[in-house]
């Protein structure tokens, strides 16, 4: 499937498991590891029967008390009991590489829990050699609040609502957490929080994972001086997020960053063929930095620029452009159209838009990441509000900031659970579980599975998709994005029609061996002319 086994991330399909809710193996309602070894063959079984993905990243499954759903990490080396144990870690690393297949792992680097050891010592006094692992700041001398205590340090807020800063009685000052107050930011300008990060890294390489998705890359450090952040004058009270009222210029984003960046770099460079990818939401600029950080490309950013972009082929081709002339030679790009933070892409687009971009991200150049579900079509699911889970949810109602339904249990069949378990799972299963499922889409051609299927395992048989050259080219209509993959082992051309009407284009001489649309009957290429369907998209093989 990829060229070279050390530069495996480059044209990898990338599968996100969230081990909560992908597969329950003990019947308690909530997934595990095992149940994602139940589970490998679907993903990858060496045939084209499954889906034919090269890696799995594996959502955090560490030692937590489940404030944030496992990114408030009480024990980095060790496994939730609800997930299972190391023990079963191990044998699902060594069943993921018996299928051809890589392991990604969540990795959380600036925060822990306010359970964690560190923070429990960090707490207790100001003295305490830990103090310094965490922020802590003193309250301003205003002594304005009901306990007596001053303000918080600055006026920085939380994403998931109010101060980032909790007051702490017994030592009398404020910590700082970017999210749940039960998540408290680690100081990266620490040494031996470096060093001890370094460590977590080191021991999960050192059983077999190969690499890791970074979580809440552009949070690590903060600017030194801790000043008021400035208003947003666009924000409008009651219609945007509180969060969106400051411009977060001094505690996100920071150039600082970079530092914590190549210290993960110097931990992969130890090993061979280990990647990282990091979250951050930044435009190509900013990524650019982030690929420049590694002379040898071990971390790249994730790519989520496609998520936002206006429906209109003229803009994808614009963004596509424009990053591929912007990074070098040694560089690639990856893409995302959903993830366990964001609304389902079927909820977001409509299921012939998924459709659509599902071809596009599958014949791009570069790595591709798919969210469990996404593959057979899955949408949000409406929570009750009495079943509702998600901390930023609570916090910040109002705003669709509950992240509960694009994370329901994974629907292999029409069974009372969908599959996922033989006890109440976690969340509630979709309504359409009768006919949105795995054994369902699997025999139908027409499906959405059958379409990722079919486009991963067109992807990983050419050259021209896996190491060829990308060149966009205009197809005689401003609605339809069309692009060349180029190599010395074949040419395809790529198009794709962005509006709700038939669209005409100049279209070269080959085969179209791919379309959108379930059912399509066999059509040539007459003059060099092809007419499009309403949101179809096509591949032609020269």
């Amino acid at each position: 499937m990829m060229d070279d086994e050390n530069n495996w991330l480059k044209n990898a399909v990338v599968y996100q498991v969230y081990p909560r809710s992908f597969s329950d193996s003990n019947g308690d309602g909530i997934g595990d590891l095992q149940g994602v070894i139940d589970k490998l063959d679907y993903l990858n079984d060496g045939t084209e029967n499954s889906l034919g993905v090269d890696a799995i990243w594996l959502s955090p499954v560490y030692v937590s008390p489940m404030k944030d759903f496992g990114y408030d990490v009480v024990d980095h080396c060790d496994i939730d009991p609800m997930f299972g144990d190391l023990a079963t870690f191990d044998r699902l690393v060594t069943e993921v590489h018996r299928r051809g297949m890589k392991i990604i792992m969540d990795y959380i680097p600036n925060h822990t829990s306010s359970e964690h050891p560190w923070f429990v010592e960090s707490r207790s006094s100001r003295t305490n050699p830990k103090r310094d692992w965490y922020i802590w700041r003193r309250p301003k001398s205003d002594a304005r609040l009901p306990g007596g205590q001053g303000s918080p340090p600055n006026n920085w807020v939380s994403r998931f609502g109010g101060s980032a800063w909790t007051f702490d009685p017994a030592t009398g000052e404020y910590y700082f957490h970017n999210f749940l107050p039960e998540q408290p930011e680690l100081n990266w300008r620490n040494r031996d929080v470096r060093d001890a990060m370094k460590r977590i890294m080191r021991f999960w390489l050192d059983r077999g994972v190969d690499g890791f998705r970074t979580d809440s890359t552009n949070y690590l450090l903060e600017m030194e001086g801790f000043e008021d952040e400035p208003p947003n004058p666009d924000y409008v009270p009651g219609k945007s997020n509180p969060y969106d009222a400051l411009l977060h210029i001094y505690s996100h984003g920071r150039p600082e960053t970079l530092i914590a960046l190549n210290i993960f770099c110097q931990v992969l460079g130890e090993y061979v063929g280990r990647y990282m990818v990091s979250e951050s939401y930044i435009d190509i600029p900013h990524m650019l930095r982030f690929y420049n950080v590694c002379p040898d490309d071990l971390v790249q950013p994730f790519n989520f620029n496609l998520i936002g972009l206006p429906w209109s082929a003229r803009e994808y081709r614009k963004f596509v452009d424009e990053l591929e002339a912007t990074l070098r030679d040694r560089h690639w790009p990856n893409y995302v159209i959903g993830n366990h933070d964001l609304p389902r892409i079927v909820s977001r687009v409509g299921v012939e838009r998924a459709r659509l971009l599902a071809m596009l991200i599958f014949t791009l150049r570069g790595t591709t990441f798919v969210y469990y579900g996404d593959e057979i079509g899955m949408e949000n699911v409406p929570i009750p509000d009495n079943e509702a889970l998600d901390p930023r949810g609570w916090n910040v109602p109002g705003f669709g900031s509950g992240r509960d339904p694009a994370r329901t249990p994974m629907q292999w069949d029409g069974g009372i659970f969908a599959g996922f378990s033989s006890g109440k799972p976690w969340l509630p299963v979709s309504d359409n579980k009768d006919w949105c499922n795995v054994a369902t889409e699997r025999d139908d051609e027409g499906s959405m599975f059958s379409l990722y299927r079919r486009l991963i395992h067109t992807r990983n048989s050419h050259t021209a998709f896996l190491a060829g050259a990308y060149r966009s080219v205009d197809g005689g209509s401003d609605e339809v994005f069309c692009y060349y993959r180029e190599s010395d082992n074949g040419i395809m051309f790529v198009a794709l029609n962005f509006s709700a009407v038939e669209q005409t284009i100049t279209a070269p001489s080959g085969k179209i061996i791919c379309t959108t649309i379930p059912g399509s009957p066999q059509r040539k290429i007459s003059d060099n002319t092809l007419v499009l369907r309403p949101y179809e998209g096509v591949i032609i093989e020269l």
